[in-house]
């Protein structure tokens, strides 16, 4: 069976010289991590340390857990081999109670209920990325995941009624949510992702309030799943398509490439929550809108806000995928992962309303703050939707023109470091201009998009 996913993520390629063959090779993962780069021998034996043991000829590795630790967990379990692993990371510190909050519970839920729940909510990410209100009316966002929400939409109904967005429903035609066959039955049994998915729902409608949603179920969270998920989105008109979830490129990643490859749709994946290292696909794919990740908070400023870059946020050099051509930062021979970025960091992350108990493991239901570049890139196919002009991104190349940059908030400052080290490269250190964290920058406004 075609596989996404390299269980070990064998393969790579030299520092200097582009690869054509694919060898499999213990010692290739290091070379993955500094290609391109003059590092010191310290960071070559952390690189080292980071190395598989093992080697496969599969297309993409589950491993990569993320960074969580301390008041944060990943939302998904550890993928097994052949798998991806979503990248929602959920704050296990604070909880926002359950039911409808703010204005909209006034006279309706009691006092206690009129305050908005903790984490950004649609409000602030429209003042951060000086996004307008209203756009996007003839969009449909689709996002992809595995196993069914069985509350989904129910659950965004609370959300988008504590912020005053309009309702979003099957019964208005707004909300669709279907298997990876793009029929409304059998939905697929839940597969634990019940939390990304509402993150994902959310940060949609936070982005483009007026925008369809299509929620597109794969049986599995396997590639042939997930890949099948996105053609279908595709097929049922999506204009955008968010894919939060991953696992780091290997030997045969290329095999899901034309999954992910659908000029006149805009595709966007999250980069992954595990630092700098191996890339993840698919955000690797030359035809993906790679989105990384930011910590934001509000500032003293004239822009309000302050960005730098999530310490999770991955990014990374390809061994396996040929750099295009818009692409020429100079130290990575291969696709340098991310393009752009948006909020990623738990814990200047956004509020999220899920119910689906099973996939809480234990946390309350209702109210609590997601982040992982799980909320970045729902919330980029978003505003690429509020824009309306999804036929622009065939791949990120319109990012990457000059004109665009006046668009994009340059994050400048923090790193992604969790483990192996650049050695004070861009690849994972936020920099004037082009970084691999956060690529290109965030959103201001609508003209890049």
């Amino acid at each position: 069976m075609r596989s996404l996913m390299n269980p070990n993520n064998s393969g790579g390629r030299p520092p200097v010289v582009r690869r054509r063959t694919r060898l499999v090779t213990v010692f290739a993962a290091v070379t993955t991590l500094v290609a391109g780069l003059t590092v010191t021998a310290a960071a070559t034996a952390t690189a080292g340390a980071a190395a598989p043991a093992a080697a496969s000829s599969q297309g993409y590795s589950s491993q990569g857990h993320g960074h969580a630790a301390g008041n944060v967990k990943d939302a998904c379990a550890a993928a097994k081999p052949g798998y991806a692993r979503c990248f929602a990371e959920i704050r296990t510190d604070v909880h926002g109670g359950t039911g409808v909050r703010g204005p909209a519970a006034a006279g309706r839920f009691g006092a206690a209920a009129t305050a908005l729940p903790p984490g950004l909510g649609p409000a602030d990410l429209h003042s951060a990325y000086n996004l307008p209100t209203t756009g996007g009316a003839n969009q449909t966002v689709a996002i992809v995941d595995a196993g069914d929400d069985p509350t989904a939409e129910a659950d965004l109904a609370v959300y988008r009624t504590t912020y005053g967005l309009p309702a979003c429903t099957t019964a208005n035609g707004c909300f669709s949510k279907v298997n990876e066959r793009g029929a409304a039955t059998p939905l697929p049994a839940d597969q634990g992702w019940g939390v990304e998915e509402a993150l994902d729902l959310d940060m949609v409608s936070a982005a483009c309030p007026q925008c369809h949603i299509l929620l597109v179920e794969a049986d599995t969270a396997s590639g042939d799943d997930l890949g099948a998920s996105v053609n279908a989105a595709v097929a049922l008109g999506a204009n955008e398509v968010s894919n939060s979830y991953g696992g780091t490129e290997g030997n045969g990643v290329a095999a899901d490439a034309p999954d992910y490859t659908h000029p006149g749709v805009a595709i966007v994946a999250s980069s992954g929550d595990s630092g700098y290292g191996i890339p993840n696909a698919p955000a690797v794919y030359s035809s993906v809108i790679a989105v990384g990740g930011t910590s934001l908070a509000k500032a003293s400023n004239t822009r309000g806000w302050s960005e730098t870059a999530w310490t999770g946020a991955s990014a990374g050099c390809s061994a396996w995928v040929d750099k295009p051509a818009w692409q020429t930062d100079p130290n990575c021979p291969g696709r340098m992962v991310a393009d752009v970025s948006a909020d990623a960091d738990p814990n200047t992350g956004p509020a999220i309303y899920v119910t689906d108990a099973p996939d809480l493991e234990g946390l309350p239901s209702g109210w609590n703050i997601v982040g992982g570049t799980s909320a970045s890139s729902p919330f980029i196919a978003g505003v690429i939707a509020l824009a309306g002009n999804p036929q622009k991104f065939p791949n990120a190349s319109a990012f990457y023109a000059p004109a665009a940059l006046s668009g994009l908030n340059d994050v400048v400052g923090g790193n992604d470091i969790e483990g192996v080290d650049c050695g004070g490269d861009y690849q994972c250190n936020a920099v004037v201009g082009y970084d691999g964290p956060t690529g290109l920058g965030t959103p201001n406004g609508l003209s890049s998009f």
